[in-house]
């Protein structure tokens, strides 16, 4: 699952008490999407440091580390399948981005109970991951993933903000690394959303049909748990960040042209380990090499 390439973005505001003991690891110009000079904050700092997570602090990282593993996994089937080169590019680099901060998270979580990254990607079953429904929705033309990153990004976007001031010093510096990258993501999905929903008359139509399509899967993203009580100031409470983000959506929905879609929510159940049907058929071809091969290495 390892990844080391791509760009640098705009740095975020520090915390208001920031932890420094992990600063050996990570610069203000660390990112995943270049190569760092080395001390940037990686997973395998991460598996190799003394700090072990508690259990409720591992299982928070856990399903962060799910959104992200399995986001990458869909946006990784738009290489050669994109609209145009550009975006195959582009849209590679953000699986990898992604890729990464899963990575992070799921060496984090795994530290607590003696497994590594990969034990968490490749031997766990359906009921065991604990990622919310909207990223295992199927890709659906490039217009419903637009609408996908445009959720996702703006989501993680806040998160990752707040969970810079996370009293977890490991969960911070995994946030900080990740926010450079989100920014872009986001700043990609509003100029696709602005192009597609203001462009013509059929790329507005398939963009305002995308919206509508994701829209039932966005309130799970923002819903408390007895995980989010028990973690504390260490998480971040996702009910406090829907008003920010409504108010950050809005707008650019309205210059594009689009209507913020009226449709029920989607039941969720991802955190409980209740899944789609599209979940197990990911899971399928992202395990199928290491369990037909256990314990291959290249």
């Amino acid at each position: 699952m390892s990844h080391e390439t791509h760009a640098t973005h705009g740095a975020p505001s520090a915390p208001a008490h920031p932890d420094h003991s992990l600063d050996s690891f990570g610069d203000a110009a660390a990112s995943a999407t270049r190569v760092t000079p080395g001390n940037a904050l990686r997973p395998e700092d991460i598996a190799l440091a003394k700090d072990v997570p508690s259990e409720e602090i591992a299982q928070y990282a856990l399903r962060l580390g799910d959104d992200s593993l399995i986001l990458a996994q869909r946006l990784s089937h738009w290489i050669s399948r994109a609209p145009e080169l550009e975006e195959d590019v582009a849209l590679g680099n953000i699986a990898l981005d992604v890729l990464g901060h899963a990575r992070s998270f799921l060496s984090y979580a795994g530290h607590a109970w003696g497994k590594t990254e990969d034990d968490l990607a490749y031997w766990r079953e359906e009921e065991e991951f604990r990622s919310a429904w909207l990223f295992e929705q199927p890709n659906g033309d490039f217009a419903v993933t637009i609408a996908r990153q445009l959720v996702v990004s703006a989501y993680q976007y806040l998160l990752y903000a707040r969970l810079l001031g996370s009293t977890d010093a490991t969960l911070a510096a995994i946030a900080a690394k990740a926010l450079k990258e989100v920014d872009y993501h986001r700043d990609h999905a509003i100029q696709w959303t602005l192009r597609l929903g203001d462009g013509t008359e059929e790329s507005h139509r398939r963009m305002q049909d995308a919206l509508e399509l994701v829209w039932p899967y966005v309130g799970e993203l923002f819903q408390d748990d007895a995980l989010i009580d028990a973690v504390g100031a260490a998480g971040v409470r996702p009910s406090g960040l829907r008003e920010e983000f409504d108010a950050g959506i809005a707008p650019v929905l309205e210059e594009a042209t689009l209507t913020l879609p009226a449709v029920p929510a989607a039941s969720g159940g991802g955190r409980r380990g209740e899944h789609t049907e599209h979940l197990g058929y990911i899971l399928a071809e992202m395990q199928v090499l290491a369990r037909k091969h256990p314990g291959a290495t290249w």
